[in-house]
């Protein structure tokens, strides 16, 4: 199962079909279909509906790409993370960055490769994101179909620095693309992570399982208190009651009585627990032996006295 967790929408944009349709000739299962916000929040946020005629073999989420520039705007990330099936934060600046590493509930830190960023990743720092849960996305959209050499030079650039700063881990790899031109199949994309200094293994993490991860723990952050104590009803269902009939008496257990006491064990139970022997230890055994010779010796005893008289 390959994942895209960065698609840019917009309802009423025409690319969205076919980039979706091209998403799922090249084997991408999962797609979240992101919306971006800079600036003040608006006094409600929903997310967009999802476009029609997409194919059945994708599944859809919802994702919300938020720019922080200031730490202090982060007051309704809460609700936000119930109208979305993903939050996505792009701090601009180290003193965000820090911020968003270690406080923000966020479900991925997504920074934009394609610029010269005005900060290094520093290894505590990013590793406190990831043992929170937090995931580092790369999109190579920007990069690889953006303006210029320049693009790309920081694209590869960044993206080893941050690899350097995680020791590889943490990494998923999304698009960003707006166009279907843009979008690269995942193999592809693998082999282009590999440029930026990941194993092979880690790519395919990077498109697989650490992207099922992100959406896995956002699922149970939205289900579950605080991603810790969650309820499953795993009772017996009700019974269907059919009108005019009478209410069916479930039927007590084998072993209880009706006054709730349990019965004792039948008759035949016993036997067949008494006819079942254990097996002797070597102390018995030996115990036995013994008493058999000194009955031996005993009656030889007697024979003898007996024949002499």
């Amino acid at each position: 199962m390959f994942y895209d967790l960065n698609v840019p929408y917009s309802p009423g944009d025409p690319e969205t079909a076919h980039t979706l349709n091209f998403l799922a000739e090249l084997g991408y299962t999962t797609i979240a279909l992101s919306e971006t916000i800079t600036g003040k929040l608006p006094a409600s946020l929903t997310a967009s509906p999802a476009p029609k005629d997409v194919p059945r073999s994708l599944t859809l989420l919802s994702r919300l790409n938020l720019t922080l520039t200031d730490p202090a705007q982060n007051q309704r990330l809460a609700s936000l993370t119930q109208a979305y099936d993903l939050v996505a934060l792009r701090p601009t600046n180290e003193k965000a960055l820090l911020n968003t590493c270690t406080n923000l509930e966020c479900d991925i830190i997504s920074l934009d490769f394609s610029v010269r960023l005005p900060f290094h990743f520093k290894f505590k720092m990013v590793s406190a994101a990831i043992s929170r849960g937090v995931r580092f996305e790369i999109c190579y959209g920007p990069g690889v179909t953006g303006s210029g050499l320049e693009a790309r030079r920081n694209l590869i650039g960044n993206a080893m620095s941050l690899i350097r700063a995680t020791r590889g881990r943490g990494i998923i790899v999304s698009s960003e693309a707006r166009k279907a031109l843009s979008v690269r199949a995942p193999w592809d994309v693998i082999n282009l992570a590999c440029v930026w200094g990941l194993s092979q293994e880690r790519g395919k993490e990077a498109v697989c399982e650490e992207a099922r991860k992100v959406t896995a723990l956002a699922r149970l952050k939205r289900t579950s208190w605080r991603g810790i104590v969650d309820i499953v009803d795993g009772g017996s269902s009700p019974a269907v009651k059919t009108p005019g009939a009478a209410p069916k008496q479930l039927r007590e257990p084998a072993e209880t009585k009706a006054d709730g006491l349990k019965r004792k064990a039948s008759l035949g139970s016993e036997a067949t627990t008494e006819e079942i022997e254990k097996p002797l230890s070597k102390r018995e055994m030996k115990r036995r032996a013994k008493k058999a010779r000194l009955e031996a010796v005993g009656v030889d005893s007697n024979a003898n006295s007996a024949a002499a008289t």
